[in-house]
């Protein structure tokens, strides 16, 4: 079965992801999520999507890349939403998006890996993540086998208290994603390197005045905070305390190419 895996990734989580899913299917590729402007047109036997849960839901990116996307009938779609434990109703919003575009979703579950989002503290030890890694490389392979077979199981969803107040907290929050970069800034420890800028999968970022300075565009993937080499850019008052995580198999060159991509 031939198989586009589109990723979106901030920190890596999810690009490791899709490349270990690519190693147990069958002619599949790996694809960085375009932001696409208008419909645009995939020929496969199958389409995966993977991608982070931003704020228990959807990430603005998916939500565009999903509205122009065009496949022909019968194309087997699947998703893989990564978190770090509360995937909340992501995967029903997913669902029940691209039932608006007359596409179906046949398979979609959660994959639970090391916090990234900084603000809310630490991604936990190295033995913890190291076994979060395992044992999502087995559901991958479960996955892998399922998705061979063309199988259609019920997505993956939280409990209900996080289906009702975590997607209520979601939808009052997409509106003003955009703005929450007022709260990144850069310390004394900045020189000017650019990585910042360079890995936005936005461009919402440029040096101004020896200072990255945020656009209000963001998507709060974090990839700027994770991604300096420095530690210098911070969000609020409490990031400086916190280790930086990207995943450890995934290379700035990789967040490097994912922004050039989008860029382009």
């Amino acid at each position: 079965m031939k198989t586009w895996l589109y990723v979106y990734t901030g920190t890596g989580n999810s690009l490791w992801v899709a490349r270990q899913l690519a190693l147990e299917l069958e002619e599949a590729t790996v694809q960085f999520m375009p932001n696409p402007s208008r419909d645009f047109e995939v020929e496969a036997d199958g389409i995966g999507i993977i991608f982070p849960v931003h704020i228990w839901g959807l990430p603005i990116r998916v939500i565009q890349f999903v509205n122009h996307l065009r496949i022909k009938p019968g194309t087997y779609l699947f998703a893989l939403a990564v978190n770090a434990g509360q995937v909340a109703a992501t995967l029903l919003q997913l669902q029940k998006l691209m039932s608006t575009r007359n596409m179906s979703l046949a398979l979609g579950h959660s994959i639970v890996l090391p916090s990234n989002y900084i603000p809310w503290g630490a991604p936990g030890p190295i033995d913890k993540q190291q076994l979060l890694f395992g044992e999502a490389q087995e559901k991958l392979r479960l996955n892998a086998r399922a998705i061979l077979r063309s199988e259609r199981q019920r997505v993956d969803r939280g409990p209900f208290w996080q289906n009702i107040l975590l997607t209520w907290l979601y939808k009052i929050s997409l509106r003003s994603v955009h703005k929450l970069d007022k709260n990144f800034w850069a310390d004394e420890k900045c020189n000017r390197c650019g990585v910042c800028s360079g890995v936005c999968p936005a461009k919402n970022i440029e040096i101004v005045n020896e200072k990255p300075a945020w656009l209000h565009r963001c998507e709060q993937c974090l990839a700027c905070i994770q991604w300096c080499p420095q530690e210098a850019v911070q969000y609020g008052k409490k990031t400086a305390r916190y280790p930086r995580y990207h995943h450890p198999e995934i290379t700035l060159q990789d967040m490097l190419d994912q922004a050039k991509t989008n860029k382009s």
